[in-house]
């Protein structure tokens, strides 16, 4: 039987020294398409020992996740995947292991979300002055969490009404920066939620860094010592969206920053994930594994 150490960090017995976790997923509260009970069943059957759900901005799947964690015995983090702006550049920080009942990040999270419905109407505006009606309403359908309405509900109506085969296609010509249904948007900085993360006691982790397509590799080198310098501590080297070269370079980052590795699937659902949870290659032995670092 598991024991916790604090509110949203559950060790069992397996997880102590895990030998398969995964970091980042999401559930039906952002963007993902199962409920937090199933992802979890699902992490459990591809034998994950050490779990932790991310969902967008919105830490409402977090007690159903840990009680099914615990159920099917397997250690369970606290997590968050939260939206930053940086010199323009949108980023995505993955919180870990800390309190999520802490103002600081509560009312930090309850901001960003009431941004993203703002950001999901103009994105509608966008996408009907090119002739396509009605797409913020139809997103609203696919949304189980309205306040978290994201691209990827845009995605899914658009794909359903036939304007692209596919999920890719929709981003490709529409949702992307420079594309018609792509919109800016003010999002928290990096300062504000290294902090956030840092007062509720968690780590903070850089996500998918090899996703970042306009980001040049000085802008890479900037943004990361900036990391540091605000208490960063994390970085995703093994995840759904890497390639083996990816592994490789961000692997050497992990080492020339002293950064902890973390290891994340980023998985949504069936069909619509790079890879199932649990299902990435291991982290290179030499680099210190992110888990090691929550308490």
């Amino acid at each position: 039987m598991g024991f916790v150490l604090n509110s949203l960090f559950v060790y069992s017995p397996q997880s102590v020294n895990p030998a398969n976790f995964d970091f980042h997923c999401h559930s039906v509260v952002s963007d993902g398409l199962l409920p937090p009970l199933e992802v979890a069943r699902r992490a459990a059957a591809n034998g994950v020992d050490l779990w932790a759900l991310t969902d967008h901005d919105d830490l409402g799947g977090l007690v159903e996740a840990r009680a099914a964690a615990d159920e099917l015995g397997m250690g369970f983090v606290s997590g968050v995947e939260i939206s930053i702006e940086w010199k323009s550049i949108p980023i995505h920080i993955v919180g870990l292991g800390f309190d999520a009942s802490h103002p600081a990040l509560c009312d930090g999270l309850q901001a960003l979300r009431q941004g993203r419905i703002e950001r999901a109407r103009r994105m509608g505006d966008a996408l009907a002055a090119i002739g396509i009606p009605s797409v913020f309403e139809g997103a609203l359908t696919y949304a189980g969490n309205p306040s978290l309405i994201s691209r990827a509900h845009f995605a899914r109506y658009m794909v359903s009404i036939g304007i692209a085969r596919d999920l890719p296609g929709i981003f490709q010509h529409y949702l992307t920066p420079g594309k018609p249904g792509y919109v800016d948007h003010r999002w928290a900085t990096l300062a504000d939620v290294i902090g956030w993360i840092d007062a509720a006691g968690g780590v903070a982790v850089v996500a998918h860094p090899g996703r970042y397509k306009t980001m040049s590799n000085g802008d890479q080198r900037r943004f990361l010592d900036d990391f540091k310098d605000l208490g960063g501590q994390g970085i995703e080297v093994t995840c759904g969206s890497h390639s083996p070269d990816h592994v490789l370079h961000f692997a050497r980052l992990a080492r020339h920053y002293a950064f902890h590795a973390s290891r994340g699937s980023d998985f949504h659902g069936p069909g619509e994930s790079y890879v199932d949870l649990g299902k990435l290659p291991q982290l290179p032995e030499d680099l210190k594994p992110v888990w090691r670092l929550i308490r």
